[in-house]
């Protein structure tokens, strides 16, 4: 990957003591799926701090030499802090590389409170999303005109992080939107179940493990099968499940987008 530099980030700390946390999504796992930004902060970090296993070797190679690293799998929510706080007592910006997109399911939001309280900043550069690498994985658009225009990213409730009341699978899936789940797989049989009312056994479904990834798996099935096909191939973790009828849709009819019909005179 070619080197470079964040200018932004650069300059700001030229003008400010203020340090602050760049948040990075480093995306679904192939290491040349990071943005540019993303990339160009890495490169000129002073500390990094990553979630162990979860990001690419070649990434942190971008990493310089002299940079401290911070391998954050096995620390807690207070002892992720205490390197925040450090690095703020040493004048010091931090890269704080996640996997995927932090838009969903990245425990960003408690850290981002934790840095308010200490007085840090904080910017967010986001990443591919694990559903999207696996949409380009199935090579489907998963808004298809007449089919599915609505795209529901959810999981499961666990004791560990319950759900809010209403946001059942059962509820969710009423409007028989695309429905994607993450931090489900090992869950599969309860997904079926949940889903079935709304879909049908014969619903289109898929699962992607390792999206973008050198071990990726796809499965392709419908409701009724996908979770055999999923304990057939040890899937435990790491996928995203999709239900919907866009994954299978055919004779569907063409985007007004580019529509002889339509006035581009307004676009």
């Amino acid at each position: 990957m070619a080197r470079g530099h964040d200018r932004g980030a650069v300059e700001r700390r030229k003008g400010s003591e203020v340090t602050t946390v760049f948040f990075v999504g480093a995306g679904p796992g192939a290491p040349d799926l990071i943005t540019v930004r993303g990339l160009r902060l890495l490169q000129s970090a002073r500390v990094v701090m990553y979630a162990g296993a979860l990001v690419p070797e070649e990434l942190l190679a971008e990493v310089p030499a002299d940079a401290r690293r911070v391998d954050t799998q096995h620390l807690t929510l207070e002892q992720i802090t205490a390197e925040y706080a450090a690095a703020r007592d040493a004048g010091l910006d931090v890269v704080r590389l996640h996997s995927g997109d932090l838009s969903i399911y990245s425990a960003v939001a408690e850290q981002v409170r934790r840095l308010n309280e200490l007085g840090i900043g904080s910017t967010m550069v986001p990443g591919v999303p694990a559903f999207a690498a696996a949409s380009a994985a199935l090579g489907l658009e998963l808004t298809v005109p007449e089919v599915n225009q609505s795209v529901v990213l959810t999981r499961l409730s666990r004791e560990a992080s319950k759900m809010p009341p209403r946001e059942t699978l059962d509820n969710l899936g009423k409007a028989g939107a695309l429905i994607v789940l993450h931090l489900a797989t090992h869950l599969v049989d309860e997904v079926v179940r949940e889903l079935l009312p709304n879909y049908g056994l014969d619903c289109p479904a898929a699962v992607v493990f390792q999206a973008s990834q050198p071990d990726q798996v796809i499965l392709r099935g419908t409701l009724g099968d996908i979770a055999q096909q999923v304990k057939d191939a040890g899937l435990k973790r790491s996928a995203v499940i999709m239900v919907g009828r866009s994954l299978a849709a055919e004779g569907f009819r063409d985007s007004h987008l580019y529509s002889c019909d339509r006035d581009r005179s307004l676009s």
